[in-house]
């Protein structure tokens, strides 16, 4: 990797905490086997093929990477022990990932047999449900089916401590007021903002719209943020882009609160592995090795409940 001067120029070790992988040939993936749905990155052909982990290990080649977070990848809703089950035969295989967000919807019958599922295996310790979002910030519909605020979704939630889970989030900024409601009424639940809050409209109205909903976030200290999935259509990751983006996340949450993440092979539609990481290394060169290590290795360890003296040294 290119040496750098300054107070970060030493490479922290890696703990990607949010990336997925798919054998197509299982025919679990129905946005990937079958039809195309809208796609925040428009087209998304090129990633319509199996990915494993030999894939991604030569994509992370070069750098201290010590361990993963698999994050479900959209496996069918009516199957999803089955992804976990999957996910836990590659790992004893192949040794990666390290711990693994699994799926389940909280808004049905079933929910709390489901999450008692889940949280039996060994390598899971979270889960992700993306609740129903408005396309724009004006059709925001309270307590729709689906949404954050929706009853059948508040209950579902409820459980998660109860089963030792923490929740990933992944709805674009404009309902994050809502997402905070929630959340300010059960601080025992760990709360993990997936790719950044998805600020995707650059515009000065846009951004100021995202750093509110993300300041409001940011006033509970369950909740911390995945700093990923930073790519904008038709437009290569770069530093000038997503420089910005990354320093106001640390100032209005701090280093402690957020992690760093690939969201590999999604990202690939805008940028490989090494320029989205070199990018984040880039981006920190002014904080110090301390700092940087926790936002690289030490906060998803802590996150995600990974022990680092068991995870593999490069």
């Amino acid at each position: 990797m290119t040496a750098r001067s300054g107070p970060g120029t030493a490479s922290p070790p890696i703990l990607d905490a949010h990336m997925h992988l798919w054998d197509l040939s299982i025919g679990k993936h129905p946005w990937l086997c079958g039809k195309t749905i809208p796609f925040r990155y428009g087209d998304y052909a090129a990633i319509r093929r199996s990915f494993s982990i030999h894939d991604y290990r030569r994509a992370s080649a070069g750098f201290d990477l010590r361990g993963t977070v698999y994050v479900e990848a959209e496996w069918d809703p009516e199957d999803p022990l089955g992804e976990t089950r999957w996910v836990h035969a590659v790992a004893a295989r192949e040794g990666l990932p390290s711990a693994m967000v699994a799926q389940a919807w909280l808004d049905r019958d079933e929910v709390e047999e489901l999450l008692a599922a889940q949280a039996a295996f060994p390598l899971v310790r979270g889960i992700r449900h993306k609740p129903r979002a408005a396309p724009v910030p004006d059709r925001v519909e309270r307590g729709a089916p689906g949404s954050l605020s929706c009853p059948r979704f508040a209950r579902g939630f409820a459980l998660l401590a109860r089963y030792g889970l923490s929740y990933d989030l992944q709805v674009v900024w404009w309902h994050l007021p809502e997402a905070a409601d929630l959340f300010a009424r059960h601080p025992e639940v760990r709360v993990v903002l997936n790719h950044t809050g998805l600020p995707a409209d650059r515009s000065p109205e846009g951004i100021a719209g995202w750093r509110a909903a993300m300041a409001r976030l940011a006033e509970l200290p369950q909740v911390v943020v995945k700093i990923s999935g930073l790519g904008l259509p038709g437009r290569p990751w770069t530093v000038a882009d997503n420089g910005p983006i990354v320093r106001t996340v640390l100032e209005l949450f701090g280093v402690e609160r957020c992690l760093f993440a690939s969201n590999w092979p999604v990202d690939t539609l805008c940028a490989d592995f090494r320029t989205i990481y070199e990018g984040f290394l880039e981006i920190t060169r002014e904080l110090c090795a301390e700092e940087r290590r926790k936002l690289f290795f030490e906060n998803a360890c802590r996150v995600y409940r990974i022990d680092p003296a068991r995870l593999a040294t490069s």
